[in-house]
């Protein structure tokens, strides 16, 4: 567990500057370059996002289990993170409006995500994973969402066009990886 929550704060740390401080950003771009900025952010988040990995597969040979969620929750979960892909895509696609209307349609989808896995799966360290992602989303959307308001920012209207790509796009993702990479990728059947 410890190599777990180690690469949780390094990720989510680096991904939390913004939020954290604002214009520590501007300050190390100023100081040190902005490629030197991003090779270093890119650097922390892959060593944390590894650790993340390696921990959590350590994690599983000790498994702690602390609540037994019922049966149907796995398949409210899929619906979750279906719709989690969505608004994932939704933030890529230009003039959609998800984004025109949440602003930032990824960090509402972790929050989905993560809540969805929080609900299906009752061992410790998806609580700690799940549970750590949950919190850092809604924090980063909750200070996100305050600073477009306070700088008066505006997305672009949505368009149809646009709505279409992003559910698609979020659909074939989310296919995809439920149906062929989840038990490859994390040894667990999504739908069993």
């Amino acid at each position: 567990m410890p190599l777990l929550i180690l690469g949780l704060v390094l990720f989510l740390g680096m991904h939390s500057v913004q939020m954290l401080a604002p214009h520590f950003r501007e300050r190390m771009v100023a100081r040190i370059g902005l490629k030197p900025w991003k090779g270093l952010y890119s650097v922390v988040s892959i060593a944390g996002f590894v650790l993340i990995v390696i921990g959590f597969g350590m994690a599983r040979a000790q498994a702690h289990l602390l609540y037994v969620p019922p049966a149907w929750l796995r398949h409210l979960n899929a619906l979750f993170t279906l719709v989690a892909f969505v608004l994932i895509a939704a933030a890529y696609v230009p003039r959609n409006h998800l984004k025109a209307k949440i602003g930032h349609p990824m960090l509402a989808g972790v929050k989905l995500w993560a809540a969805g896995h929080l609900m299906a799966i009752g061992f410790e360290r998806d609580v700690v994973l799940f549970g750590a992602f949950l919190l850092w989303a809604a924090a980063d959307f909750a200070v996100s969402r305050r600073r477009d308001r306070k700088a008066g920012t505006v997305y672009p209207a949505g368009t149809l066009a646009g709505d279409i790509i992003a559910v698609v796009a979020g659909v074939a993702a989310w296919a995809i990886f439920a149906f062929l990479l989840h038990q490859r990728l994390i040894g667990v059947n999504p739908f069993i």
